[in-house]
Formats: structure tokens, C-alpha cells, sequence
């Protein structure tokens, strides 16, 4: 009986054929009649295997590039928060005159954040003011020894 000419790997050539995917090339590839094949297909359900296995592959790739985007924007936090730190460590140590590379540094950690975090970035200079000027207000206390003016 031609049906069973076919060999049981026939599915697994016909998806691995990708976009030139037909029961032509299958029944050429093992030298039996299209009809045969299309029945293997018919009863094998090859068309409904197919979409599972596209789906499940787009599935997996939709998945990865979440984890992905998760691991960068967890990467870009840390980053912003390093940079943040070490900003506001500078503006602590250095005077008010040298310190504008720490302010700097400093918009562009919380503008980071902001970003990493899905917040818009433009509201990022008023919210680096009133940090510098909080740090300020905390870190910049007269003592008895301070020269005053």
C-alpha cells in the first residue's frame, strides 16, 4: 500500500522546509505520489503541528525579548544609582565653584532613571534642583569654625 511508504520522519522534513514548506517536496524527497503525503498530512494533522510549534516558538522569542528588556532596564538602574551616588558624594566634598561635573553627573543618573523606569525624562532638570538642592540644605551645615561672610 503506498500510504505507508511513508516514513514517519516525512513530518519533520516538511517542517524543516521552512518557507519552500509543500507535500510536493516531500513526496519528490521520498519518492512517493503528492496523494500520499497529503493523506500522512490529513491524518497526521501536519498543518494544525505547524501553527503549534510557530506558536509556541514566537511565544518563546516574545518571552526572551521581555527578559531581555527587564535585565537592560534593571542594568540601567543600577547604573543611574551608581552615578547618583557618586554625584551626590562630590557635591558633599567639593565646593559650590567645582562642583557643576558632579551636578552634571547627577542629572544624568536621575535622567536615566527616570527612562529605565518608563517615566518621562523632562521633568528630570526640576527634579535634579530640588535633589542638589536638598543635599545641599543636609550636607552644608554652618559649624562654629566656618568663616563667615
Amino acid at each position: 500500500m503506498k500510504h505507508s511508504k511513508l516514513p514517519s520522519d516525512a513530518f519533520e522534513y516538511y517542517f524543516s522546509l521552512g518557507v519552500d514548506r509543500s507535500y510536493t517536496a516531500v513526496a519528490k524527497r521520498y519518492a512517493v505520489a503528492r496523494k500520499t503525503v497529503n493523506r500522512h498530512a490529513i491524518a497526521e494533522r501536519w498543518q494544525e503541528r505547524i501553527a503549534e510549534r510557530e506558536r509556541k516558538a514566537r511565544e518563546a522569542t516574545e518571552q526572551r525579548a521581555i527578559e531581555t528588556l527587564e535585565e537592560m532596564n534593571a542594568r540601567h538602574l543600577r547604573v543611574a544609582k551608581a552615578i547618583q551616588a557618586r554625584a551626590l558624594d562630590a557635591l558633599r566634598t567639593l565646593p559650590l565653584s567645582t562642583a557643576m561635573e558632579a551636578v552634571r553627573a547627577l542629572e544624568i543618573g536621575v535622567k536615566q532613571e527616570r527612562l529605565a523606569r518608563g517615566e518621562p525624562t523632562d521633568r528630570a532638570a526640576i527634579d535634579v534642583e530640588s535633589v542638589i538642592k536638598r543635599e545641599y540644605e543636609r550636607w552644608l551645615v554652618r559649624t562654629d569654625d566656618t568663616p563667615r561672610n
